[in-house]
């Protein structure tokens, strides 16, 4: 508005409008509504070019890429913002501003029922993309879950392993403890009677001799097998030879097949569809 209370227009010049001839209206009123018109159809074809990007989307076989959704919502609401810009606008013509340019309420009504239209059209389009996100977002989802689903299995095939082989430490730890316990009882008495057979224990009465060899062969025992601890493995003793047993059996090798299911686990982490 210059200093006159007159208004220029800044900016290029915008095709005349059918609504601004129709009313009739008066400078500078004819070129307000000459814009807005003109804001309009450009919005209006804004939302048209995104929805038929959008449709391209959503007519492809495989899920589309995350930058193309991104790219495609931003230029939504870009396009809500300079649609809210023209809402608001129309509402002040339709009020206190119409009486700054005259004429301008019955455009601004009329105008505004084809802004609402565009609103409602661009609405159903941003859905339309939310829609098509969560539906990526939902296919990534049962991705990652197919993968965690065949880590799960790979990790129980580890651990039935790893159970296997602690079963064959525990039968080769109970082997290793009846193996000392034998030392025990074995060795004293068999070490006594290999110093005492020695030419240089020939000194030692036979009957001293027999006696300390009884003894030494008693006592071990004794103290072995009155330990409860040493009494309740040996009366268990079945079931650490049954675990045994299964422990001591060679461990299943990998197939191919498991191998597989491997690597396609892994692969089912690292692609990216």
């Amino acid at each position: 508005m210059l200093k006159d209370g007159s208004v220029r227009p800044v900016g290029d010049p915008v095709p005349p409008s059918q609504l601004a001839r129709s009313l009739e209206l008066s400078e500078p009123a004819r070129s307000l509504i000459d814009l807005a018109v003109a804001a309009s159809v450009s919005y209006a074809d804004r939302f048209e070019e995104l929805g038929v990007r959008l449709d391209e989307l959503e007519a492809r076989s495989d899920i589309p890429p995350v930058e193309e959704l991104v790219r495609l919502q931003r230029g939504m609401l870009m396009a809500h913002k300079h649609l809210a810009r023209l809402e608001r606008l129309l509402a002040e013509l339709s009020g206190s501003a119409g009486t700054l340019f005259p004429g301008t309420e019955r455009a601004a009504a009329s105008l505004a029922t084809e802004v609402a239209r565009t609103r409602e059209i661009s609405v159903g389009l941003l859905q339309a993309v939310r829609d098509l996100a969560n539906l990526r977002a939902t296919v990534e989802a049962n991705r990652l879950a197919a993968a965690a689903n065949e880590l799960g299995r790979t990790s129980n095939a580890i651990a039935a392993l790893a159970n296997n082989s602690n079963v064959r430490m525990l039968g080769v730890a109970y082997v290793a403890l009846v193996i000392a316990l034998v030392s025990v009882v074995v060795l004293i008495p068999n070490t006594a009677a290999t110093i005492l057979g020695m030419p240089s224990a020939a000194w030692v009465p036979g009957l001293a001799v027999d006696a300390t060899l009884v003894v030494l062969a008693i006592i071990p025992l004794v103290v072995v097998f009155s330990r409860p601890w040493v009494r309740r493995m040996l009366a268990s003793s079945h079931t650490f030879e049954a675990r045994s047993s299964e422990g001591l059996s060679d461990l299943p090798e990998v197939s191919p097949a498991e191998a597989i299911r491997s690597r396609d686990s892994e692969r089912l982490i690292r692609e990216r569809p």
